[in-house]
């Protein structure tokens, strides 16, 4: 017995109309991710005029080779994520090269991993984003975060632990995609699409 096909994502619908060359839909794309693409850019770079000028980048990237995008790999807002960190990264690899100093590798690393965290903390479901604010970075016990989100315990730690694992995941891919071992990293292609 045949399955129904299963309708396309979102951001499945999206590529075919980027692809199309529909400027509708990278205004819904913009409008969408942006925020996240800002956020991610300038939390690595520290510099909101670059993070500006990387944000208009990678949606002129988006533009113009839509098919990079791979649905089977993961989102759009994953693959968007994983453009950012890598555009943003090496910016500051170029800036800290104009400007050799001890240790710039490794401060490089630093702040892109921390960015890289905090993108995923802001990307996970409000629940579990809540508990690890409260729990991790307000220092409190699991008895303080469930009085203060008003839920159990045995929740706060069930949705602990579920945001540390989704957190640990992101990481290990994260770590994948920089050795080159597999992961969703971003495109790079080679053709050149006409603006419309």
């Amino acid at each position: 017995m045949a399955t129904p096909e299963r309708p396309p994502r979102w951001d499945e619908q999206l590529q075919r109309r980027l692809a199309r060359g529909e400027e509708t839909a990278l205004g819904e794309l913009y409008d969408q991710l942006a925020p996240m693409v800002h956020g991610l850019a300038g939390r690595i770079l520290a510099d909101q005029a670059a993070a500006t000028q990387l944000t208009r980048e990678i949606f002129a990237h988006v533009w113009e080779h839509p098919e990079d995008f791979d649905p089977a790999r993961g989102t759009l807002r994953s693959w968007l994520g994983a453009l950012t960190h890598h555009r943003a990264v090496e910016r500051l690899r170029a800036r800290r090269a104009a400007e050799p100093a001890p240790g710039a590798e490794a401060e490089i690393r630093a702040v892109a991993t921390a960015a890289r965290m905090q993108y995923v903390v802001d990307s996970l479901p409000r629940p579990l984003r809540e508990t690890i604010a409260v729990t991790y970075y307000d220092g409190r016990t699991y008895r303080e975060t469930a009085r203060l989100l008003g839920i159990s315990e045995q929740a706060a730690k069930q949705r602990m632990r579920l945001g540390l694992e989704l957190l640990a995941t992101e990481l290990a891919d994260e770590r994948a995609r920089q050795d080159g071992t597999g992961g969703h990293g971003p495109g790079t292609g080679t053709g050149r699409r006409e603006q419309h």
